[in-house]
């Protein structure tokens, strides 16, 4: 298990983002769980910069795509045109054909804009006038919302939130952390210097591995659990699905591997079910009205569900 590229991912992106490592890990864990990231908080947080720092460290391409009520579905994966030269249509791929795209504001498409990222998201390649184009690996959607303004904006579906592995969120520095932020931008923006660490394809090993880390069957059946109790918890009107699970078992294999682990432990699954879960689950309205929220419901959960005990969680496998 080679863990030198990781560190040497997580020290580059520290050069540019200040003091937020656990959403470095988490960015860092979706990448090598082949999954997609939303980033719920306010403007002017960083969510750019992190996004282009960990494009920039990994040598691959990255794209920005500010959504916009009048942004197209056409905007987003490419056209074919009438090319007069060779008098045949030709396609012109669209900013989608990248590694690192990062889906600003994506609540201000409407639905059919957004549903134009999901073939590309779950399948990896778009299909465009029933052809098929696919996409470049590695690949990783980085989108953003705003979670306290609403006016202009079309709330993500479920099939569209179920296509991200985790939902996170930045928040504010702490006066440290601001303080270093000022010294640090005050005369040049350190984004400008980063230098890839790693090649992709070194990037699509650490992937391989993150698949080869073990998950022994007692945890397994602990990540089972979790998901049928959100399916009967009264305030809930939509459980996690097994979609849901799959993402949970994939998240936290790669985030052993982020710790440098090549076994998950309980505390992995229970430190990324609220970041996995939280975006797949649906309150009850009653449940809305009576003041309950998804956090406290995710939080409910886990204190229940019974957690594996050291034999069976430290059992060899085969």
């Amino acid at each position: 298990m080679n863990t030198s590229a990781i560190e040497a991912i997580r020290s580059s992106i520290s050069q540019v983002i200040v003091g937020k490592d656990d959403v470095v890990d988490l960015l860092l864990t979706s990448l090598l769980a082949q999954g997609h990231v939303l980033i719920d908080d306010v403007p002017g947080m960083g969510k750019t910069k992190l996004a282009n720092a960990l494009a920039r460290s990994i040598g691959t391409k990255f794209r920005r795509i500010q959504f916009t009520p009048d942004l197209q579905p056409a905007d987003i994966t490419g056209i074919f045109y009438y090319n007069q030269k060779q008098g045949d249509f030709v396609f012109r791929a669209g900013p989608l054909h990248t590694n690192i795209l990062l889906a600003d504001e994506i609540n201000r498409a409407v639905p059919r804009t957004q549903s134009s990222l999901l073939e590309a998201m779950e399948e990896r390649q778009i299909t465009v006038e029933g052809e098929a184009f696919p996409l470049e690996l590695p690949f990783m959607v980085i989108a953003t919302q705003n979670p306290v303004e609403s006016e202009g904006t079309f709330p993500l579906p479920e099939a569209q939130l179920d296509r991200f592995l985790m939902k996170v969120a930045m928040g504010y520095p702490n006066e440290a952390e601001e303080m270093e932020i000022l010294k640090r931008f005050k005369e040049v923006d350190p984004l400008q210097t980063v230098e890839p660490v790693v090649e992709p394809e070194d990037l699509l090993e650490l992937q391989r591995q993150a698949k080869a880390v073990k998950v022994t069957p007692a945890i397994m059946a602990y990540m089972v659990r979790l998901s049928a109790a959100t399916r009967a918890n009264q305030h809930l009107a939509l459980g996690l699905s097994p979609r849901g699970t799959l993402a949970l078992m994939r998240a936290s294999a790669a985030y052993a591997l982020v710790k440098q682990r090549d076994y998950v432990l309980p505390d992995d699954a229970q430190y990324l079910f609220p970041y996995v879960a939280g975006h797949r689950l649906m309150l009850r309205p009653e449940s809305a009205v009576q003041d309950y929220d998804i956090a406290g419901v995710v939080q409910d959960v886990l204190q229940h569900v019974e957690v594996p005990v050291e034999g069976e969680t430290y059992e060899l496998w085969d």
